[in-house]
């Protein structure tokens, strides 16, 4: 068969039912990216004779004798195509692994369609920018600046990576050919439980090992007994320890049964089912109020050992804890408001689903390339599990396609490693998207109850929260989610008597995990809401409500213990974000709507440690490499976050150069040293810190050798871009690192950094919104979001990072829900029938900085990738009080909970009317 690629005639042979997009990786074009092979996504968007097409919708064999162009193929004689080069002006990308698709699209659309891109790239979903940079890149607004060498702090640099991410080279975990060490790749297919719980009795493999090409087939016989927890933190004893490689005892739907390992794709996936398995049904529980009852079924029964609370009641973690006397509070005050809120489960929804492969090198050392958050820490907890000193595991992750938290997990790191002892043979794992809903993690769904009493003067009395949070089948990050979210949304009030008490709990669904906000934001739309009925009740502006009771500094911030802690005001900025959005709608025209739209507008804040607590570690090298570039070896992984910029930026700053003179190593375990991982926000702030003294060390050792070459004092020596300027004389850095590699001098400079002390972000969110009297719709007017990030670094990048998190919280308020059957299965595994946020359902979202430095994070700044999220649901909620007078206290919020209560009797009528009228048309 012959298809011309990119120019190039290619003769090649699809296999029997193969699609034009695996097809095309087949062939080496990995620009080709699979987000969801259902044609809902667009990342494999390539031209089918110059039109845009979904290849994973094409089959192979419609391409024969046609003219296929991928990302690889777009440009022309090694020139970018303009689209190309304007996602690279406007950074119209975070972690890329949408954009190839979505540069695909947006290079055929015409003059009239880019005036609609609702539209026209309603075919294309990205889940990290908000796609405002997106827009801005089909319009040509550039971003990117051209700035000094040394002047690189606070200005708008690219990423390194985004020639890469636009012309389809840079490579994500599964963007690598089959040759090499990786000749023989074999592939795991999962056997999955259809049943919330049970116990295996056994298996029959006769049929399914009789397949052609099955390699082996693997069961709970075969991987180690050792508990541990799919969770990674610095602490392992964060977390409980209650999962097995392969378990007999199965605890939810999508468990991991039996695993599969074979040639091809094909002949796993049909071994795995015809794997026959004998079950003993055992009674399930999915509520956590029925679960901590007396009777019900106990899902785990480890030993203490295993850091579970309570395992006779299925309670994995519990928290109580509070300052002076709620009750004398409540007494004291003038009103009471008390409600019960419910946050839903959401799902990453990142594009690049989980994946990893492995295998072992001559000598024995197992290899593992991976879609993670954190390498170091998956390192260890394989070496763990299959009893490996630490220099025979190596695991490393290329560029990652998105994360939110997802891949703060070890969820198919164990298995591969197990498939490769048992094979000996290298082996990939790459989830479906059906998977990925059903066999990963998700938010933690929580019911919070919150009392609050406050005098007249709005002076607050008593704050009372109890948590009730989901933590599914198993209790990866079940504490510490519910501790996290303990936090912050109360401390960031001042008020003499508080009290918290929450239970995370097992039940039989697929288990939640590490999502965006840690728990925050479940908990920040519970207090948030209810402050926000306080001041309606009291009369008084919710901007002045909250500023009577923010804490300032100087106060301390309290939840559950007055117990001195590492958190201290690096710097603040929440008075001034609160100013800013106020401003903000002062300053924006007034709504223009119908007379059937209702109006109103709402506010919520929220409060974040910049750095997670009980140690969280980072290392950083840096050192002159012959050229006179510099080698940054930092081990935070890049998957949307921008850190690999910032990093480049601080280190370019304090050494006098530019952005391009800096090259990055990363996320390696054998080539880098100790990062905990890039989560909860620390790449800037921990990673950068160590970054920062690196640099820092390194600029001293040269100007001391500089100095100590041209007999001056170093004071007198001053670095420049490629060179040194020492006295009178200058010097080429390469030749001065060739001179001090003469002299056995090591011009490297390392800098570690502990995470303590931490430091306070702020954010505050505004909405203005119209809802339909007659159908409930809910409209956002302005979307007004203000930060509090320090010295912002990339304002560009820390810009796409609030707008990216407003927008998946907006999905999250408004549109997204895993559904969970009667029988404890996700019914929606599908991104059609979950629907995270298209370009047409966000709006654009006016992104205010504080102006602060802090004195804890590198050159001020502060963290800024998730705490955008959390104050999202409730000022929506909010504004959707204000307009309504309804108060919604469960996500997400949609238009048929608004219908009948926001309907007046007489449109109400008129509203059942026309509904009869339609029946009887129909």
């Amino acid at each position: 068969m012959s298809i011309l690629v990119n120019g190039v005639r290619r003769q090649a042979s699809p296999r029997p039912g193969q699609c034009l997009r695996t097809f095309l990786r087949d062939l080496g074009c990995f620009g080709v990216k699979k987000g969801c092979d259902a044609g809902d996504c667009g990342a494999c968007t390539v031209h089918l004779d110059g039109r845009p097409v979904h290849s994973c919708l094409v089959p192979a064999f419609r391409a024969v004798d046609r003219e296929v162009t991928t990302i690889e193929g777009l440009g022309c004689a090694g020139r970018l195509h303009p689209v190309q080069q304007a996602f690279l002006d406007a950074q119209g990308f975070q972690c890329g692994f949408c954009t190839a698709g979505m540069i695909m699209t947006t290079a055929c659309l015409d003059a009239v369609q880019k005036q609609n891109l609702p539209a026209a790239l309603k075919g294309n979903l990205c889940r990290c920018t908000g796609y405002r940079a997106i827009a801005d890149a089909v319009a040509g607004v550039r971003h990117v600046e051209e700035v000094a060498p040394g002047e690189t702090s606070g200005r708008n640099l690219p990423a390194p990576a985004g020639p890469g991410v636009v012309t389809g080279k840079a490579r994500y975990t599964m963007d690598v050919a089959p040759e090499g060490d990786l000749a023989g790749l074999a592939h795991l297919k999962i056997l999955r439980s259809p049943h919330a719980a049970a116990r295996i009795l056994g298996f029959d493999l006769t049929a399914a090992l009789a397949v052609p090409g099955v390699i082996a087939i693997l069961t709970h016989e075969d991987a180690p007994p050792r508990h541990f927890s799919t969770a990674r933190h610095e602490m392992y004893t964060d977390d409980p320890d209650d999962t097995l490689v392969l378990d007999p005892v199965i605890r939810c739907m999508g468990q991991r049964v039996a695993a599969v390992v074979a040639e091809s794709e094909a002949a796993a996936e049909k071994a795995r089912d015809l794997i026959a398995v004998d079950y003993e049904i055992r009674p399930a529980v999915f509520d956590p109020e029925e679960a901590m009852r007396p009777g019900a079924p106990v899902i785990h029964d480890k030993p203490a050992s295993s850091r579970i609370a309570d395992p006779s009641r299925n309670i994995v973690a519990e928290l109580h804890g509070g300052v002076g006397d709620v009750e004398e509070g409540f007494a004291q005050a003038d009103i009471i408001h008390e409600g019960v809120y419910r946050s839903h489960r959401i799902q990453h929804a990142h594009l690049e689903t989980h994946g990893a492969i492995g295998w072992q090198d001559t000598d024995g050392k197992l290899h593992i390339r991976t879609s993670s958050q954190t390498p170091f820490l998956t390192r260890d907890a394989l070496c763990a599990l299959y009893d490996l000193p630490q220099d025979k595991v190596r695991v490393f992750a290329e560029r990652v396609g998105g994360g939110f938290g997802g891949k703060q997990e070890m969820i198919v790191e164990d298995i591969v490693a197990l498939a490769v002892f048992r094979t000996g043979r290298p082996v990939k794992l790459e989830y479906t998207r059906s998977e990925q809903f059903y066999a990963s993690t998700s938010r933690h769904p929580m019911s919070i109850t919150v009392k609050i009493g406050a005098r007249r003067d709005g002076t607050l009395t008593a704050m009372q929260m109890h948590m009730l949070s989901n933590t599914g089948a198993y209790g990866n990050h079940g504490p510490g989610v519910l501790f996290h979210g303990s936090g912050e949304a109360v401390a960031v009030y001042r008020c003499p008597n508080k009290k918290v008490d929450g239970y995370a709990v097992y039940t039989n669904i697929m288990p939640s995990g590490a999502f965006r906000g840690y728990g925050l934001s479940q908990t920040n739309f519970a207090i948030e809401s209810a402050m926000d009925e306080m001041a309606r009740r009291l009369a008084i502006d919710p901007f002045a409500f909250r500023r009577v009771n923010m804490v300032h500094p100087g106060d301390p911030m309290v939840s559950t213990e007055e117990a001195p802690h590492d958190v201290e005001y690096g710097s603040y900025g929440l008075d001034q974000c609160l100013d800013l959005v106020e401003r903000a709608f002062a300053a924006g025209p007034p709504a223009e709507t119908s007379p059937d739209w209702l109006v109103g507008r709402g506010v919520a804040i929220g409060m974040i440690d910049t750095i997670p607590p009980r140690g969280h570690r980072a290392e950083s090298r840096i050192w002159i490499a012959e050229d006179g570039a510099f080698e940054l070896a930092v081990g935070t992984a890049e998957f949307g976050n921008g850190t690999t910029t910032v990093h480049g930026q601080i280190a370019s700053s304090i050494l006098g150069t530019s952005l391009g003179h800096i090259r990055i190593r990363q996320s390696d375990t054998d080539h880098v040293s100790h990062d905990t991982g890039a989560f909860g926000s620390t790449g800037t702030v921990v990673a950068g810190s160590a970054t920062r003294d690196a640099a820092e060390d390194l600029a001293r050792k040269i100007l001391d050798f500089a100095a100590e070459l041209f007999h001056v004092s170093a004071g007198q020596c001053k670095l420049g871009e490629g060179n040194i300027l020492a006295g009178g004389s200058r010097i080429a850095l390469a030749d001065l690192v060739a001179l001090a590699n003469a002299a056995e001098v090591r011009l490297v400079g390392k800098g570690r950094s502990g995470g303590t002390p931490r430091s306070v972000a702020f954010n505050v969110q505004g909405f203005v919104v119209a809802i339909h009297r007659l159908y409930g719709e809910i409209r956002i007017l302005r979307s007004i979001h203000a930060a509090d990030a320090g010295t912002v670094i990339n304002p560009m990048q820390c810009r796409g990072q609030v707008e990216g998190g407003v927008a998946q919280a907006i999905g999250a308020a408004l549109h997204e829900k895993m559904l969970v059957d009667e029988m404890g299965a996700i019914a929606n595994p599908t991104f059609r029938g979950y629907h995270i946020p298209a370009f047409a359902d966000i709006p654009i979202t006016e992104v205010h900085f504080a102006r602060t430095y802090d004195r804890i994070g590198p050159l001020g700044a502060k963290s800024m990738s998730e705490s955008p999220f959390n104050p999202v649901a409730a000022a929506l909620a909010n504004a959707i009080r204000d307009a309504t007078g309804v108060r919604l206290q469960e996500t997400p919020f949609k238009a048929d909970r608004l219908y009948r209560r926001v309907l007046s009797p007489s449109r109400q009528a008129e509203a059942e009317g026309q509904h009869i009228v339609q029946q009887d048309m129909n």
